[in-house]
């Protein structure tokens, strides 16, 4: 029974690894990133790691997948902020006169 278990474990953790390779979107990657933390977290709690199953659920599925997600959304904020211009007729900020 154990063994089975385990291995269903494994099978889920090679299944959610590969997807998060697969998938090219950031976004969409950081979410089957979050996933594969808590087949992680399952697969440790099968082989009897509670300790190490409650750190990669708290730093696995929840902490790395948010910090990825804020990273993404402050990259493309910037990048529609740089294309919807923000300066003046020579690319700089302000509409001071300057030497």
């Amino acid at each position: 029974m154990t063994e089975a278990l385990i291995v269903t474990a494994l099978l889920l953790v090679a299944g959610s690894a590969t997807a998060a390779v697969a998938v090219r979107d950031p976004v969409r990657q950081s979410l089957v990133l979050a996933v594969l933390g808590v087949v992680l977290a399952v697969l440790f709690t099968v082989l009897q790691a509670p300790d190490v199953a409650l750190s990669q659920l708290a730093v696995g599925s929840a902490l790395t997948p948010l910090l990825l997600l804020l990273t993404v959304r402050k990259v493309r904020r910037r990048g529609q902020r740089a294309a919807g211009g923000g300066g003046g007729s020579d690319g700089r900020r302000g509409g001071g006169s300057g030497p």
